[in-house]
């Protein structure tokens, strides 16, 4: 299994930034897709999750309203549109793959496979 995250960049506060993760390797219409980030000194933290066909898109607090995620699964790719960017949001994203369930679908420990990570660094 493979996770390609791309699309990390510097931006100032307000702007916006798309993350793109391409996964091979594994089912991925099966797949429950996440991104996690993780700042300098922090523990990894939960961001954004979406289930397999049907399910409801799930957000952390300090993203709702401002973070979009979504799949396309002809392309196998997961996106993670971010828009009025904080400089809060500085870290690490990464994406992850997985087959938690519920209650550990916010924790690192609900995904098996894991992408590389992509720079965000939101300038004030």
């Amino acid at each position: 299994v493979q996770l390609q995250a791309s699309g990390g960049g510097l931006v100032q506060a307000g702007g916006s930034l798309r993350l793109s993760c391409a996964a091979s390797g594994l089912t991925f219409s099966q797949s429950v897709l996440a991104w996690f980030r993780q700042a300098p000194g922090k523990e990894r933290e939960f961001v954004a999750t979406t289930w397999r066909r049907g399910g409801v898109p799930r957000y952390a607090d300090s993203v709702k309203g401002r973070f979009t995620i979504s799949r396309d699964n002809d392309k196998t790719t997961v996106y993670l549109q971010m828009n009025s960017l904080r400089p809060e949001d500085t870290a690490v994203y990464y994406c992850a793959a997985g087959q938690p369930i519920l209650s550990s679908s916010q924790s690192t420990t609900g995904y098996r496979h894991w992408g590389q990570g992509t720079q965000v660094t939101v300038s004030s």
